[in-house]
């Protein structure tokens, strides 16, 4: 969805490219003008550092899930997750265990109301 990776401050300062599935594509490519994203639509962002020697290291998938109504009103029903590069499971929200991404749903939470807790990527690598 990204016109190429930008640098994301909310995501380490990583190298972050986005994507919406189908269920989120046509109202993510509407931006600030989305409105609230229907059950199902998922977000998902890989990322990835450049060392100073220029090499690239893998970074985490982060992934944002619309969940039905009644799963988590303080995440406004999304669920996140974290992805390390091996395929590890970091936490999710309402899952098992102390990773449960309320830093994610936290940072997210502070957008704009009409805005279903999404942040759009910056204007200048929204493709047109």
């Amino acid at each position: 969805m990204a016109s190429s990776p930008y640098q994301s401050a909310t995501h380490g300062n990583r190298y972050v490219n986005n994507y919406a599935n189908k269920y989120a594509a046509f109202r993510y490519k509407l931006y600030e003008k989305a409105g609230s994203m229907p059950v199902g639509s998922v977000i998902a962002k890989d990322s990835f550092l450049v060392k100073a020697n220029g090499k690239l290291v893998a970074g985490p998938l982060f992934i944002m899930k619309k969940m039905p109504a009644g799963f988590n009103k303080d995440t406004g029903n999304w669920q996140y997750s974290m992805i390390m590069p091996n395929g590890k499971l970091v936490g999710t929200t309402n899952g098992k265990g102390s990773a449960t991404m309320k830093f994610c749903a936290e940072c997210h939470a502070s957008v704009a109301e009409n805005q279903d807790s999404l942040f759009f990527l910056p204007a200048e690598y929204r493709v047109k």
